[in-house]
């Protein structure tokens, strides 16, 4: 079993990434936001799930070894594969899901593309007892209002981002913003899109 690798960048495609380990080039299959970041000479380190069939052997990659025991977890759960697991951590945060899962709420998983009804309550179900949403986990700008961070991020995902990744902006823009942008939806919204800059939105429509 691959349960880590360290190498080098050599391409990064939208959802997948190939590093160097040993002079050889291992395709990775992670969520988007690693994909996005990942750069072409970047030193990168995976904690990894190797998948085997009969007829191809499969790498998933994370940057966290909560995000790989969630993935690990969601394998357990009747009608989620591989992919449909690796697409609830590109849609949503550890923290999310943990929540969502003590919550009894299966509404999260049903926003993710592959997800039904039936098999998003299985995940609520297999998942209860066995993930803790922690109140002292990171949070997205914690300097920032709550609210106004929740209607940040409910304008990103209306606008078509995944809930993951507007997190992940609003994280990263609210630690570096100035306290007035912190202050107003406007301020927040307008730094957080301009962090996003021309990227397709996950959910949007392909032509």
């Amino acid at each position: 079993m691959i349960s880590s690798l360290r190498g080098t960048v050599l391409h990064a495609d939208p959802d997948s990434v190939v590093v160097e380990v040993g002079g050889v080039g291992l395709s990775v299959a992670v969520p988007p936001a690693i994909a996005r970041a990942a750069r072409a000479g970047d030193d990168l380190r995976l904690h990894t799930h190797l998948v085997v069939r009969e007829d191809a052997l499969s790498l998933f990659g994370f940057e966290t070894r909560d995000e790989l025991g969630v993935f690990t977890q969601l394998l357990g759960v009747p009608g989620v594969g591989p992919k449909s697991a690796l697409g609830v951590l590109s849609s949503l945060t550890v923290t999310a899901i943990a929540e969502a899962v003590a919550a009894d709420d299966d509404a999260p998983f049903r926003r993710v593309s592959g997800i039904g009804p039936k098999t998003a309550k299985l995940i609520v179900v297999h998942l209860t007892g066995k993930l803790v949403a922690s109140a002292a986990a990171p949070r997205p700008g914690r300097d920032a209002a709550p609210d106004v961070l929740a209607q940040v991020a409910q304008a990103l995902v209306s606008l078509g981002w995944n809930e993951r990744t507007a997190a992940e902006v609003l994280e990263t823009v609210a630690a570096e913003a100035s306290e007035a942008d912190r202050a107003t939806v406007s301020g927040l919204l307008r730094l957080a899109l301009a962090a996003l800059g021309p990227a397709r939105p996950a959910g949007a429509a392909r032509g």
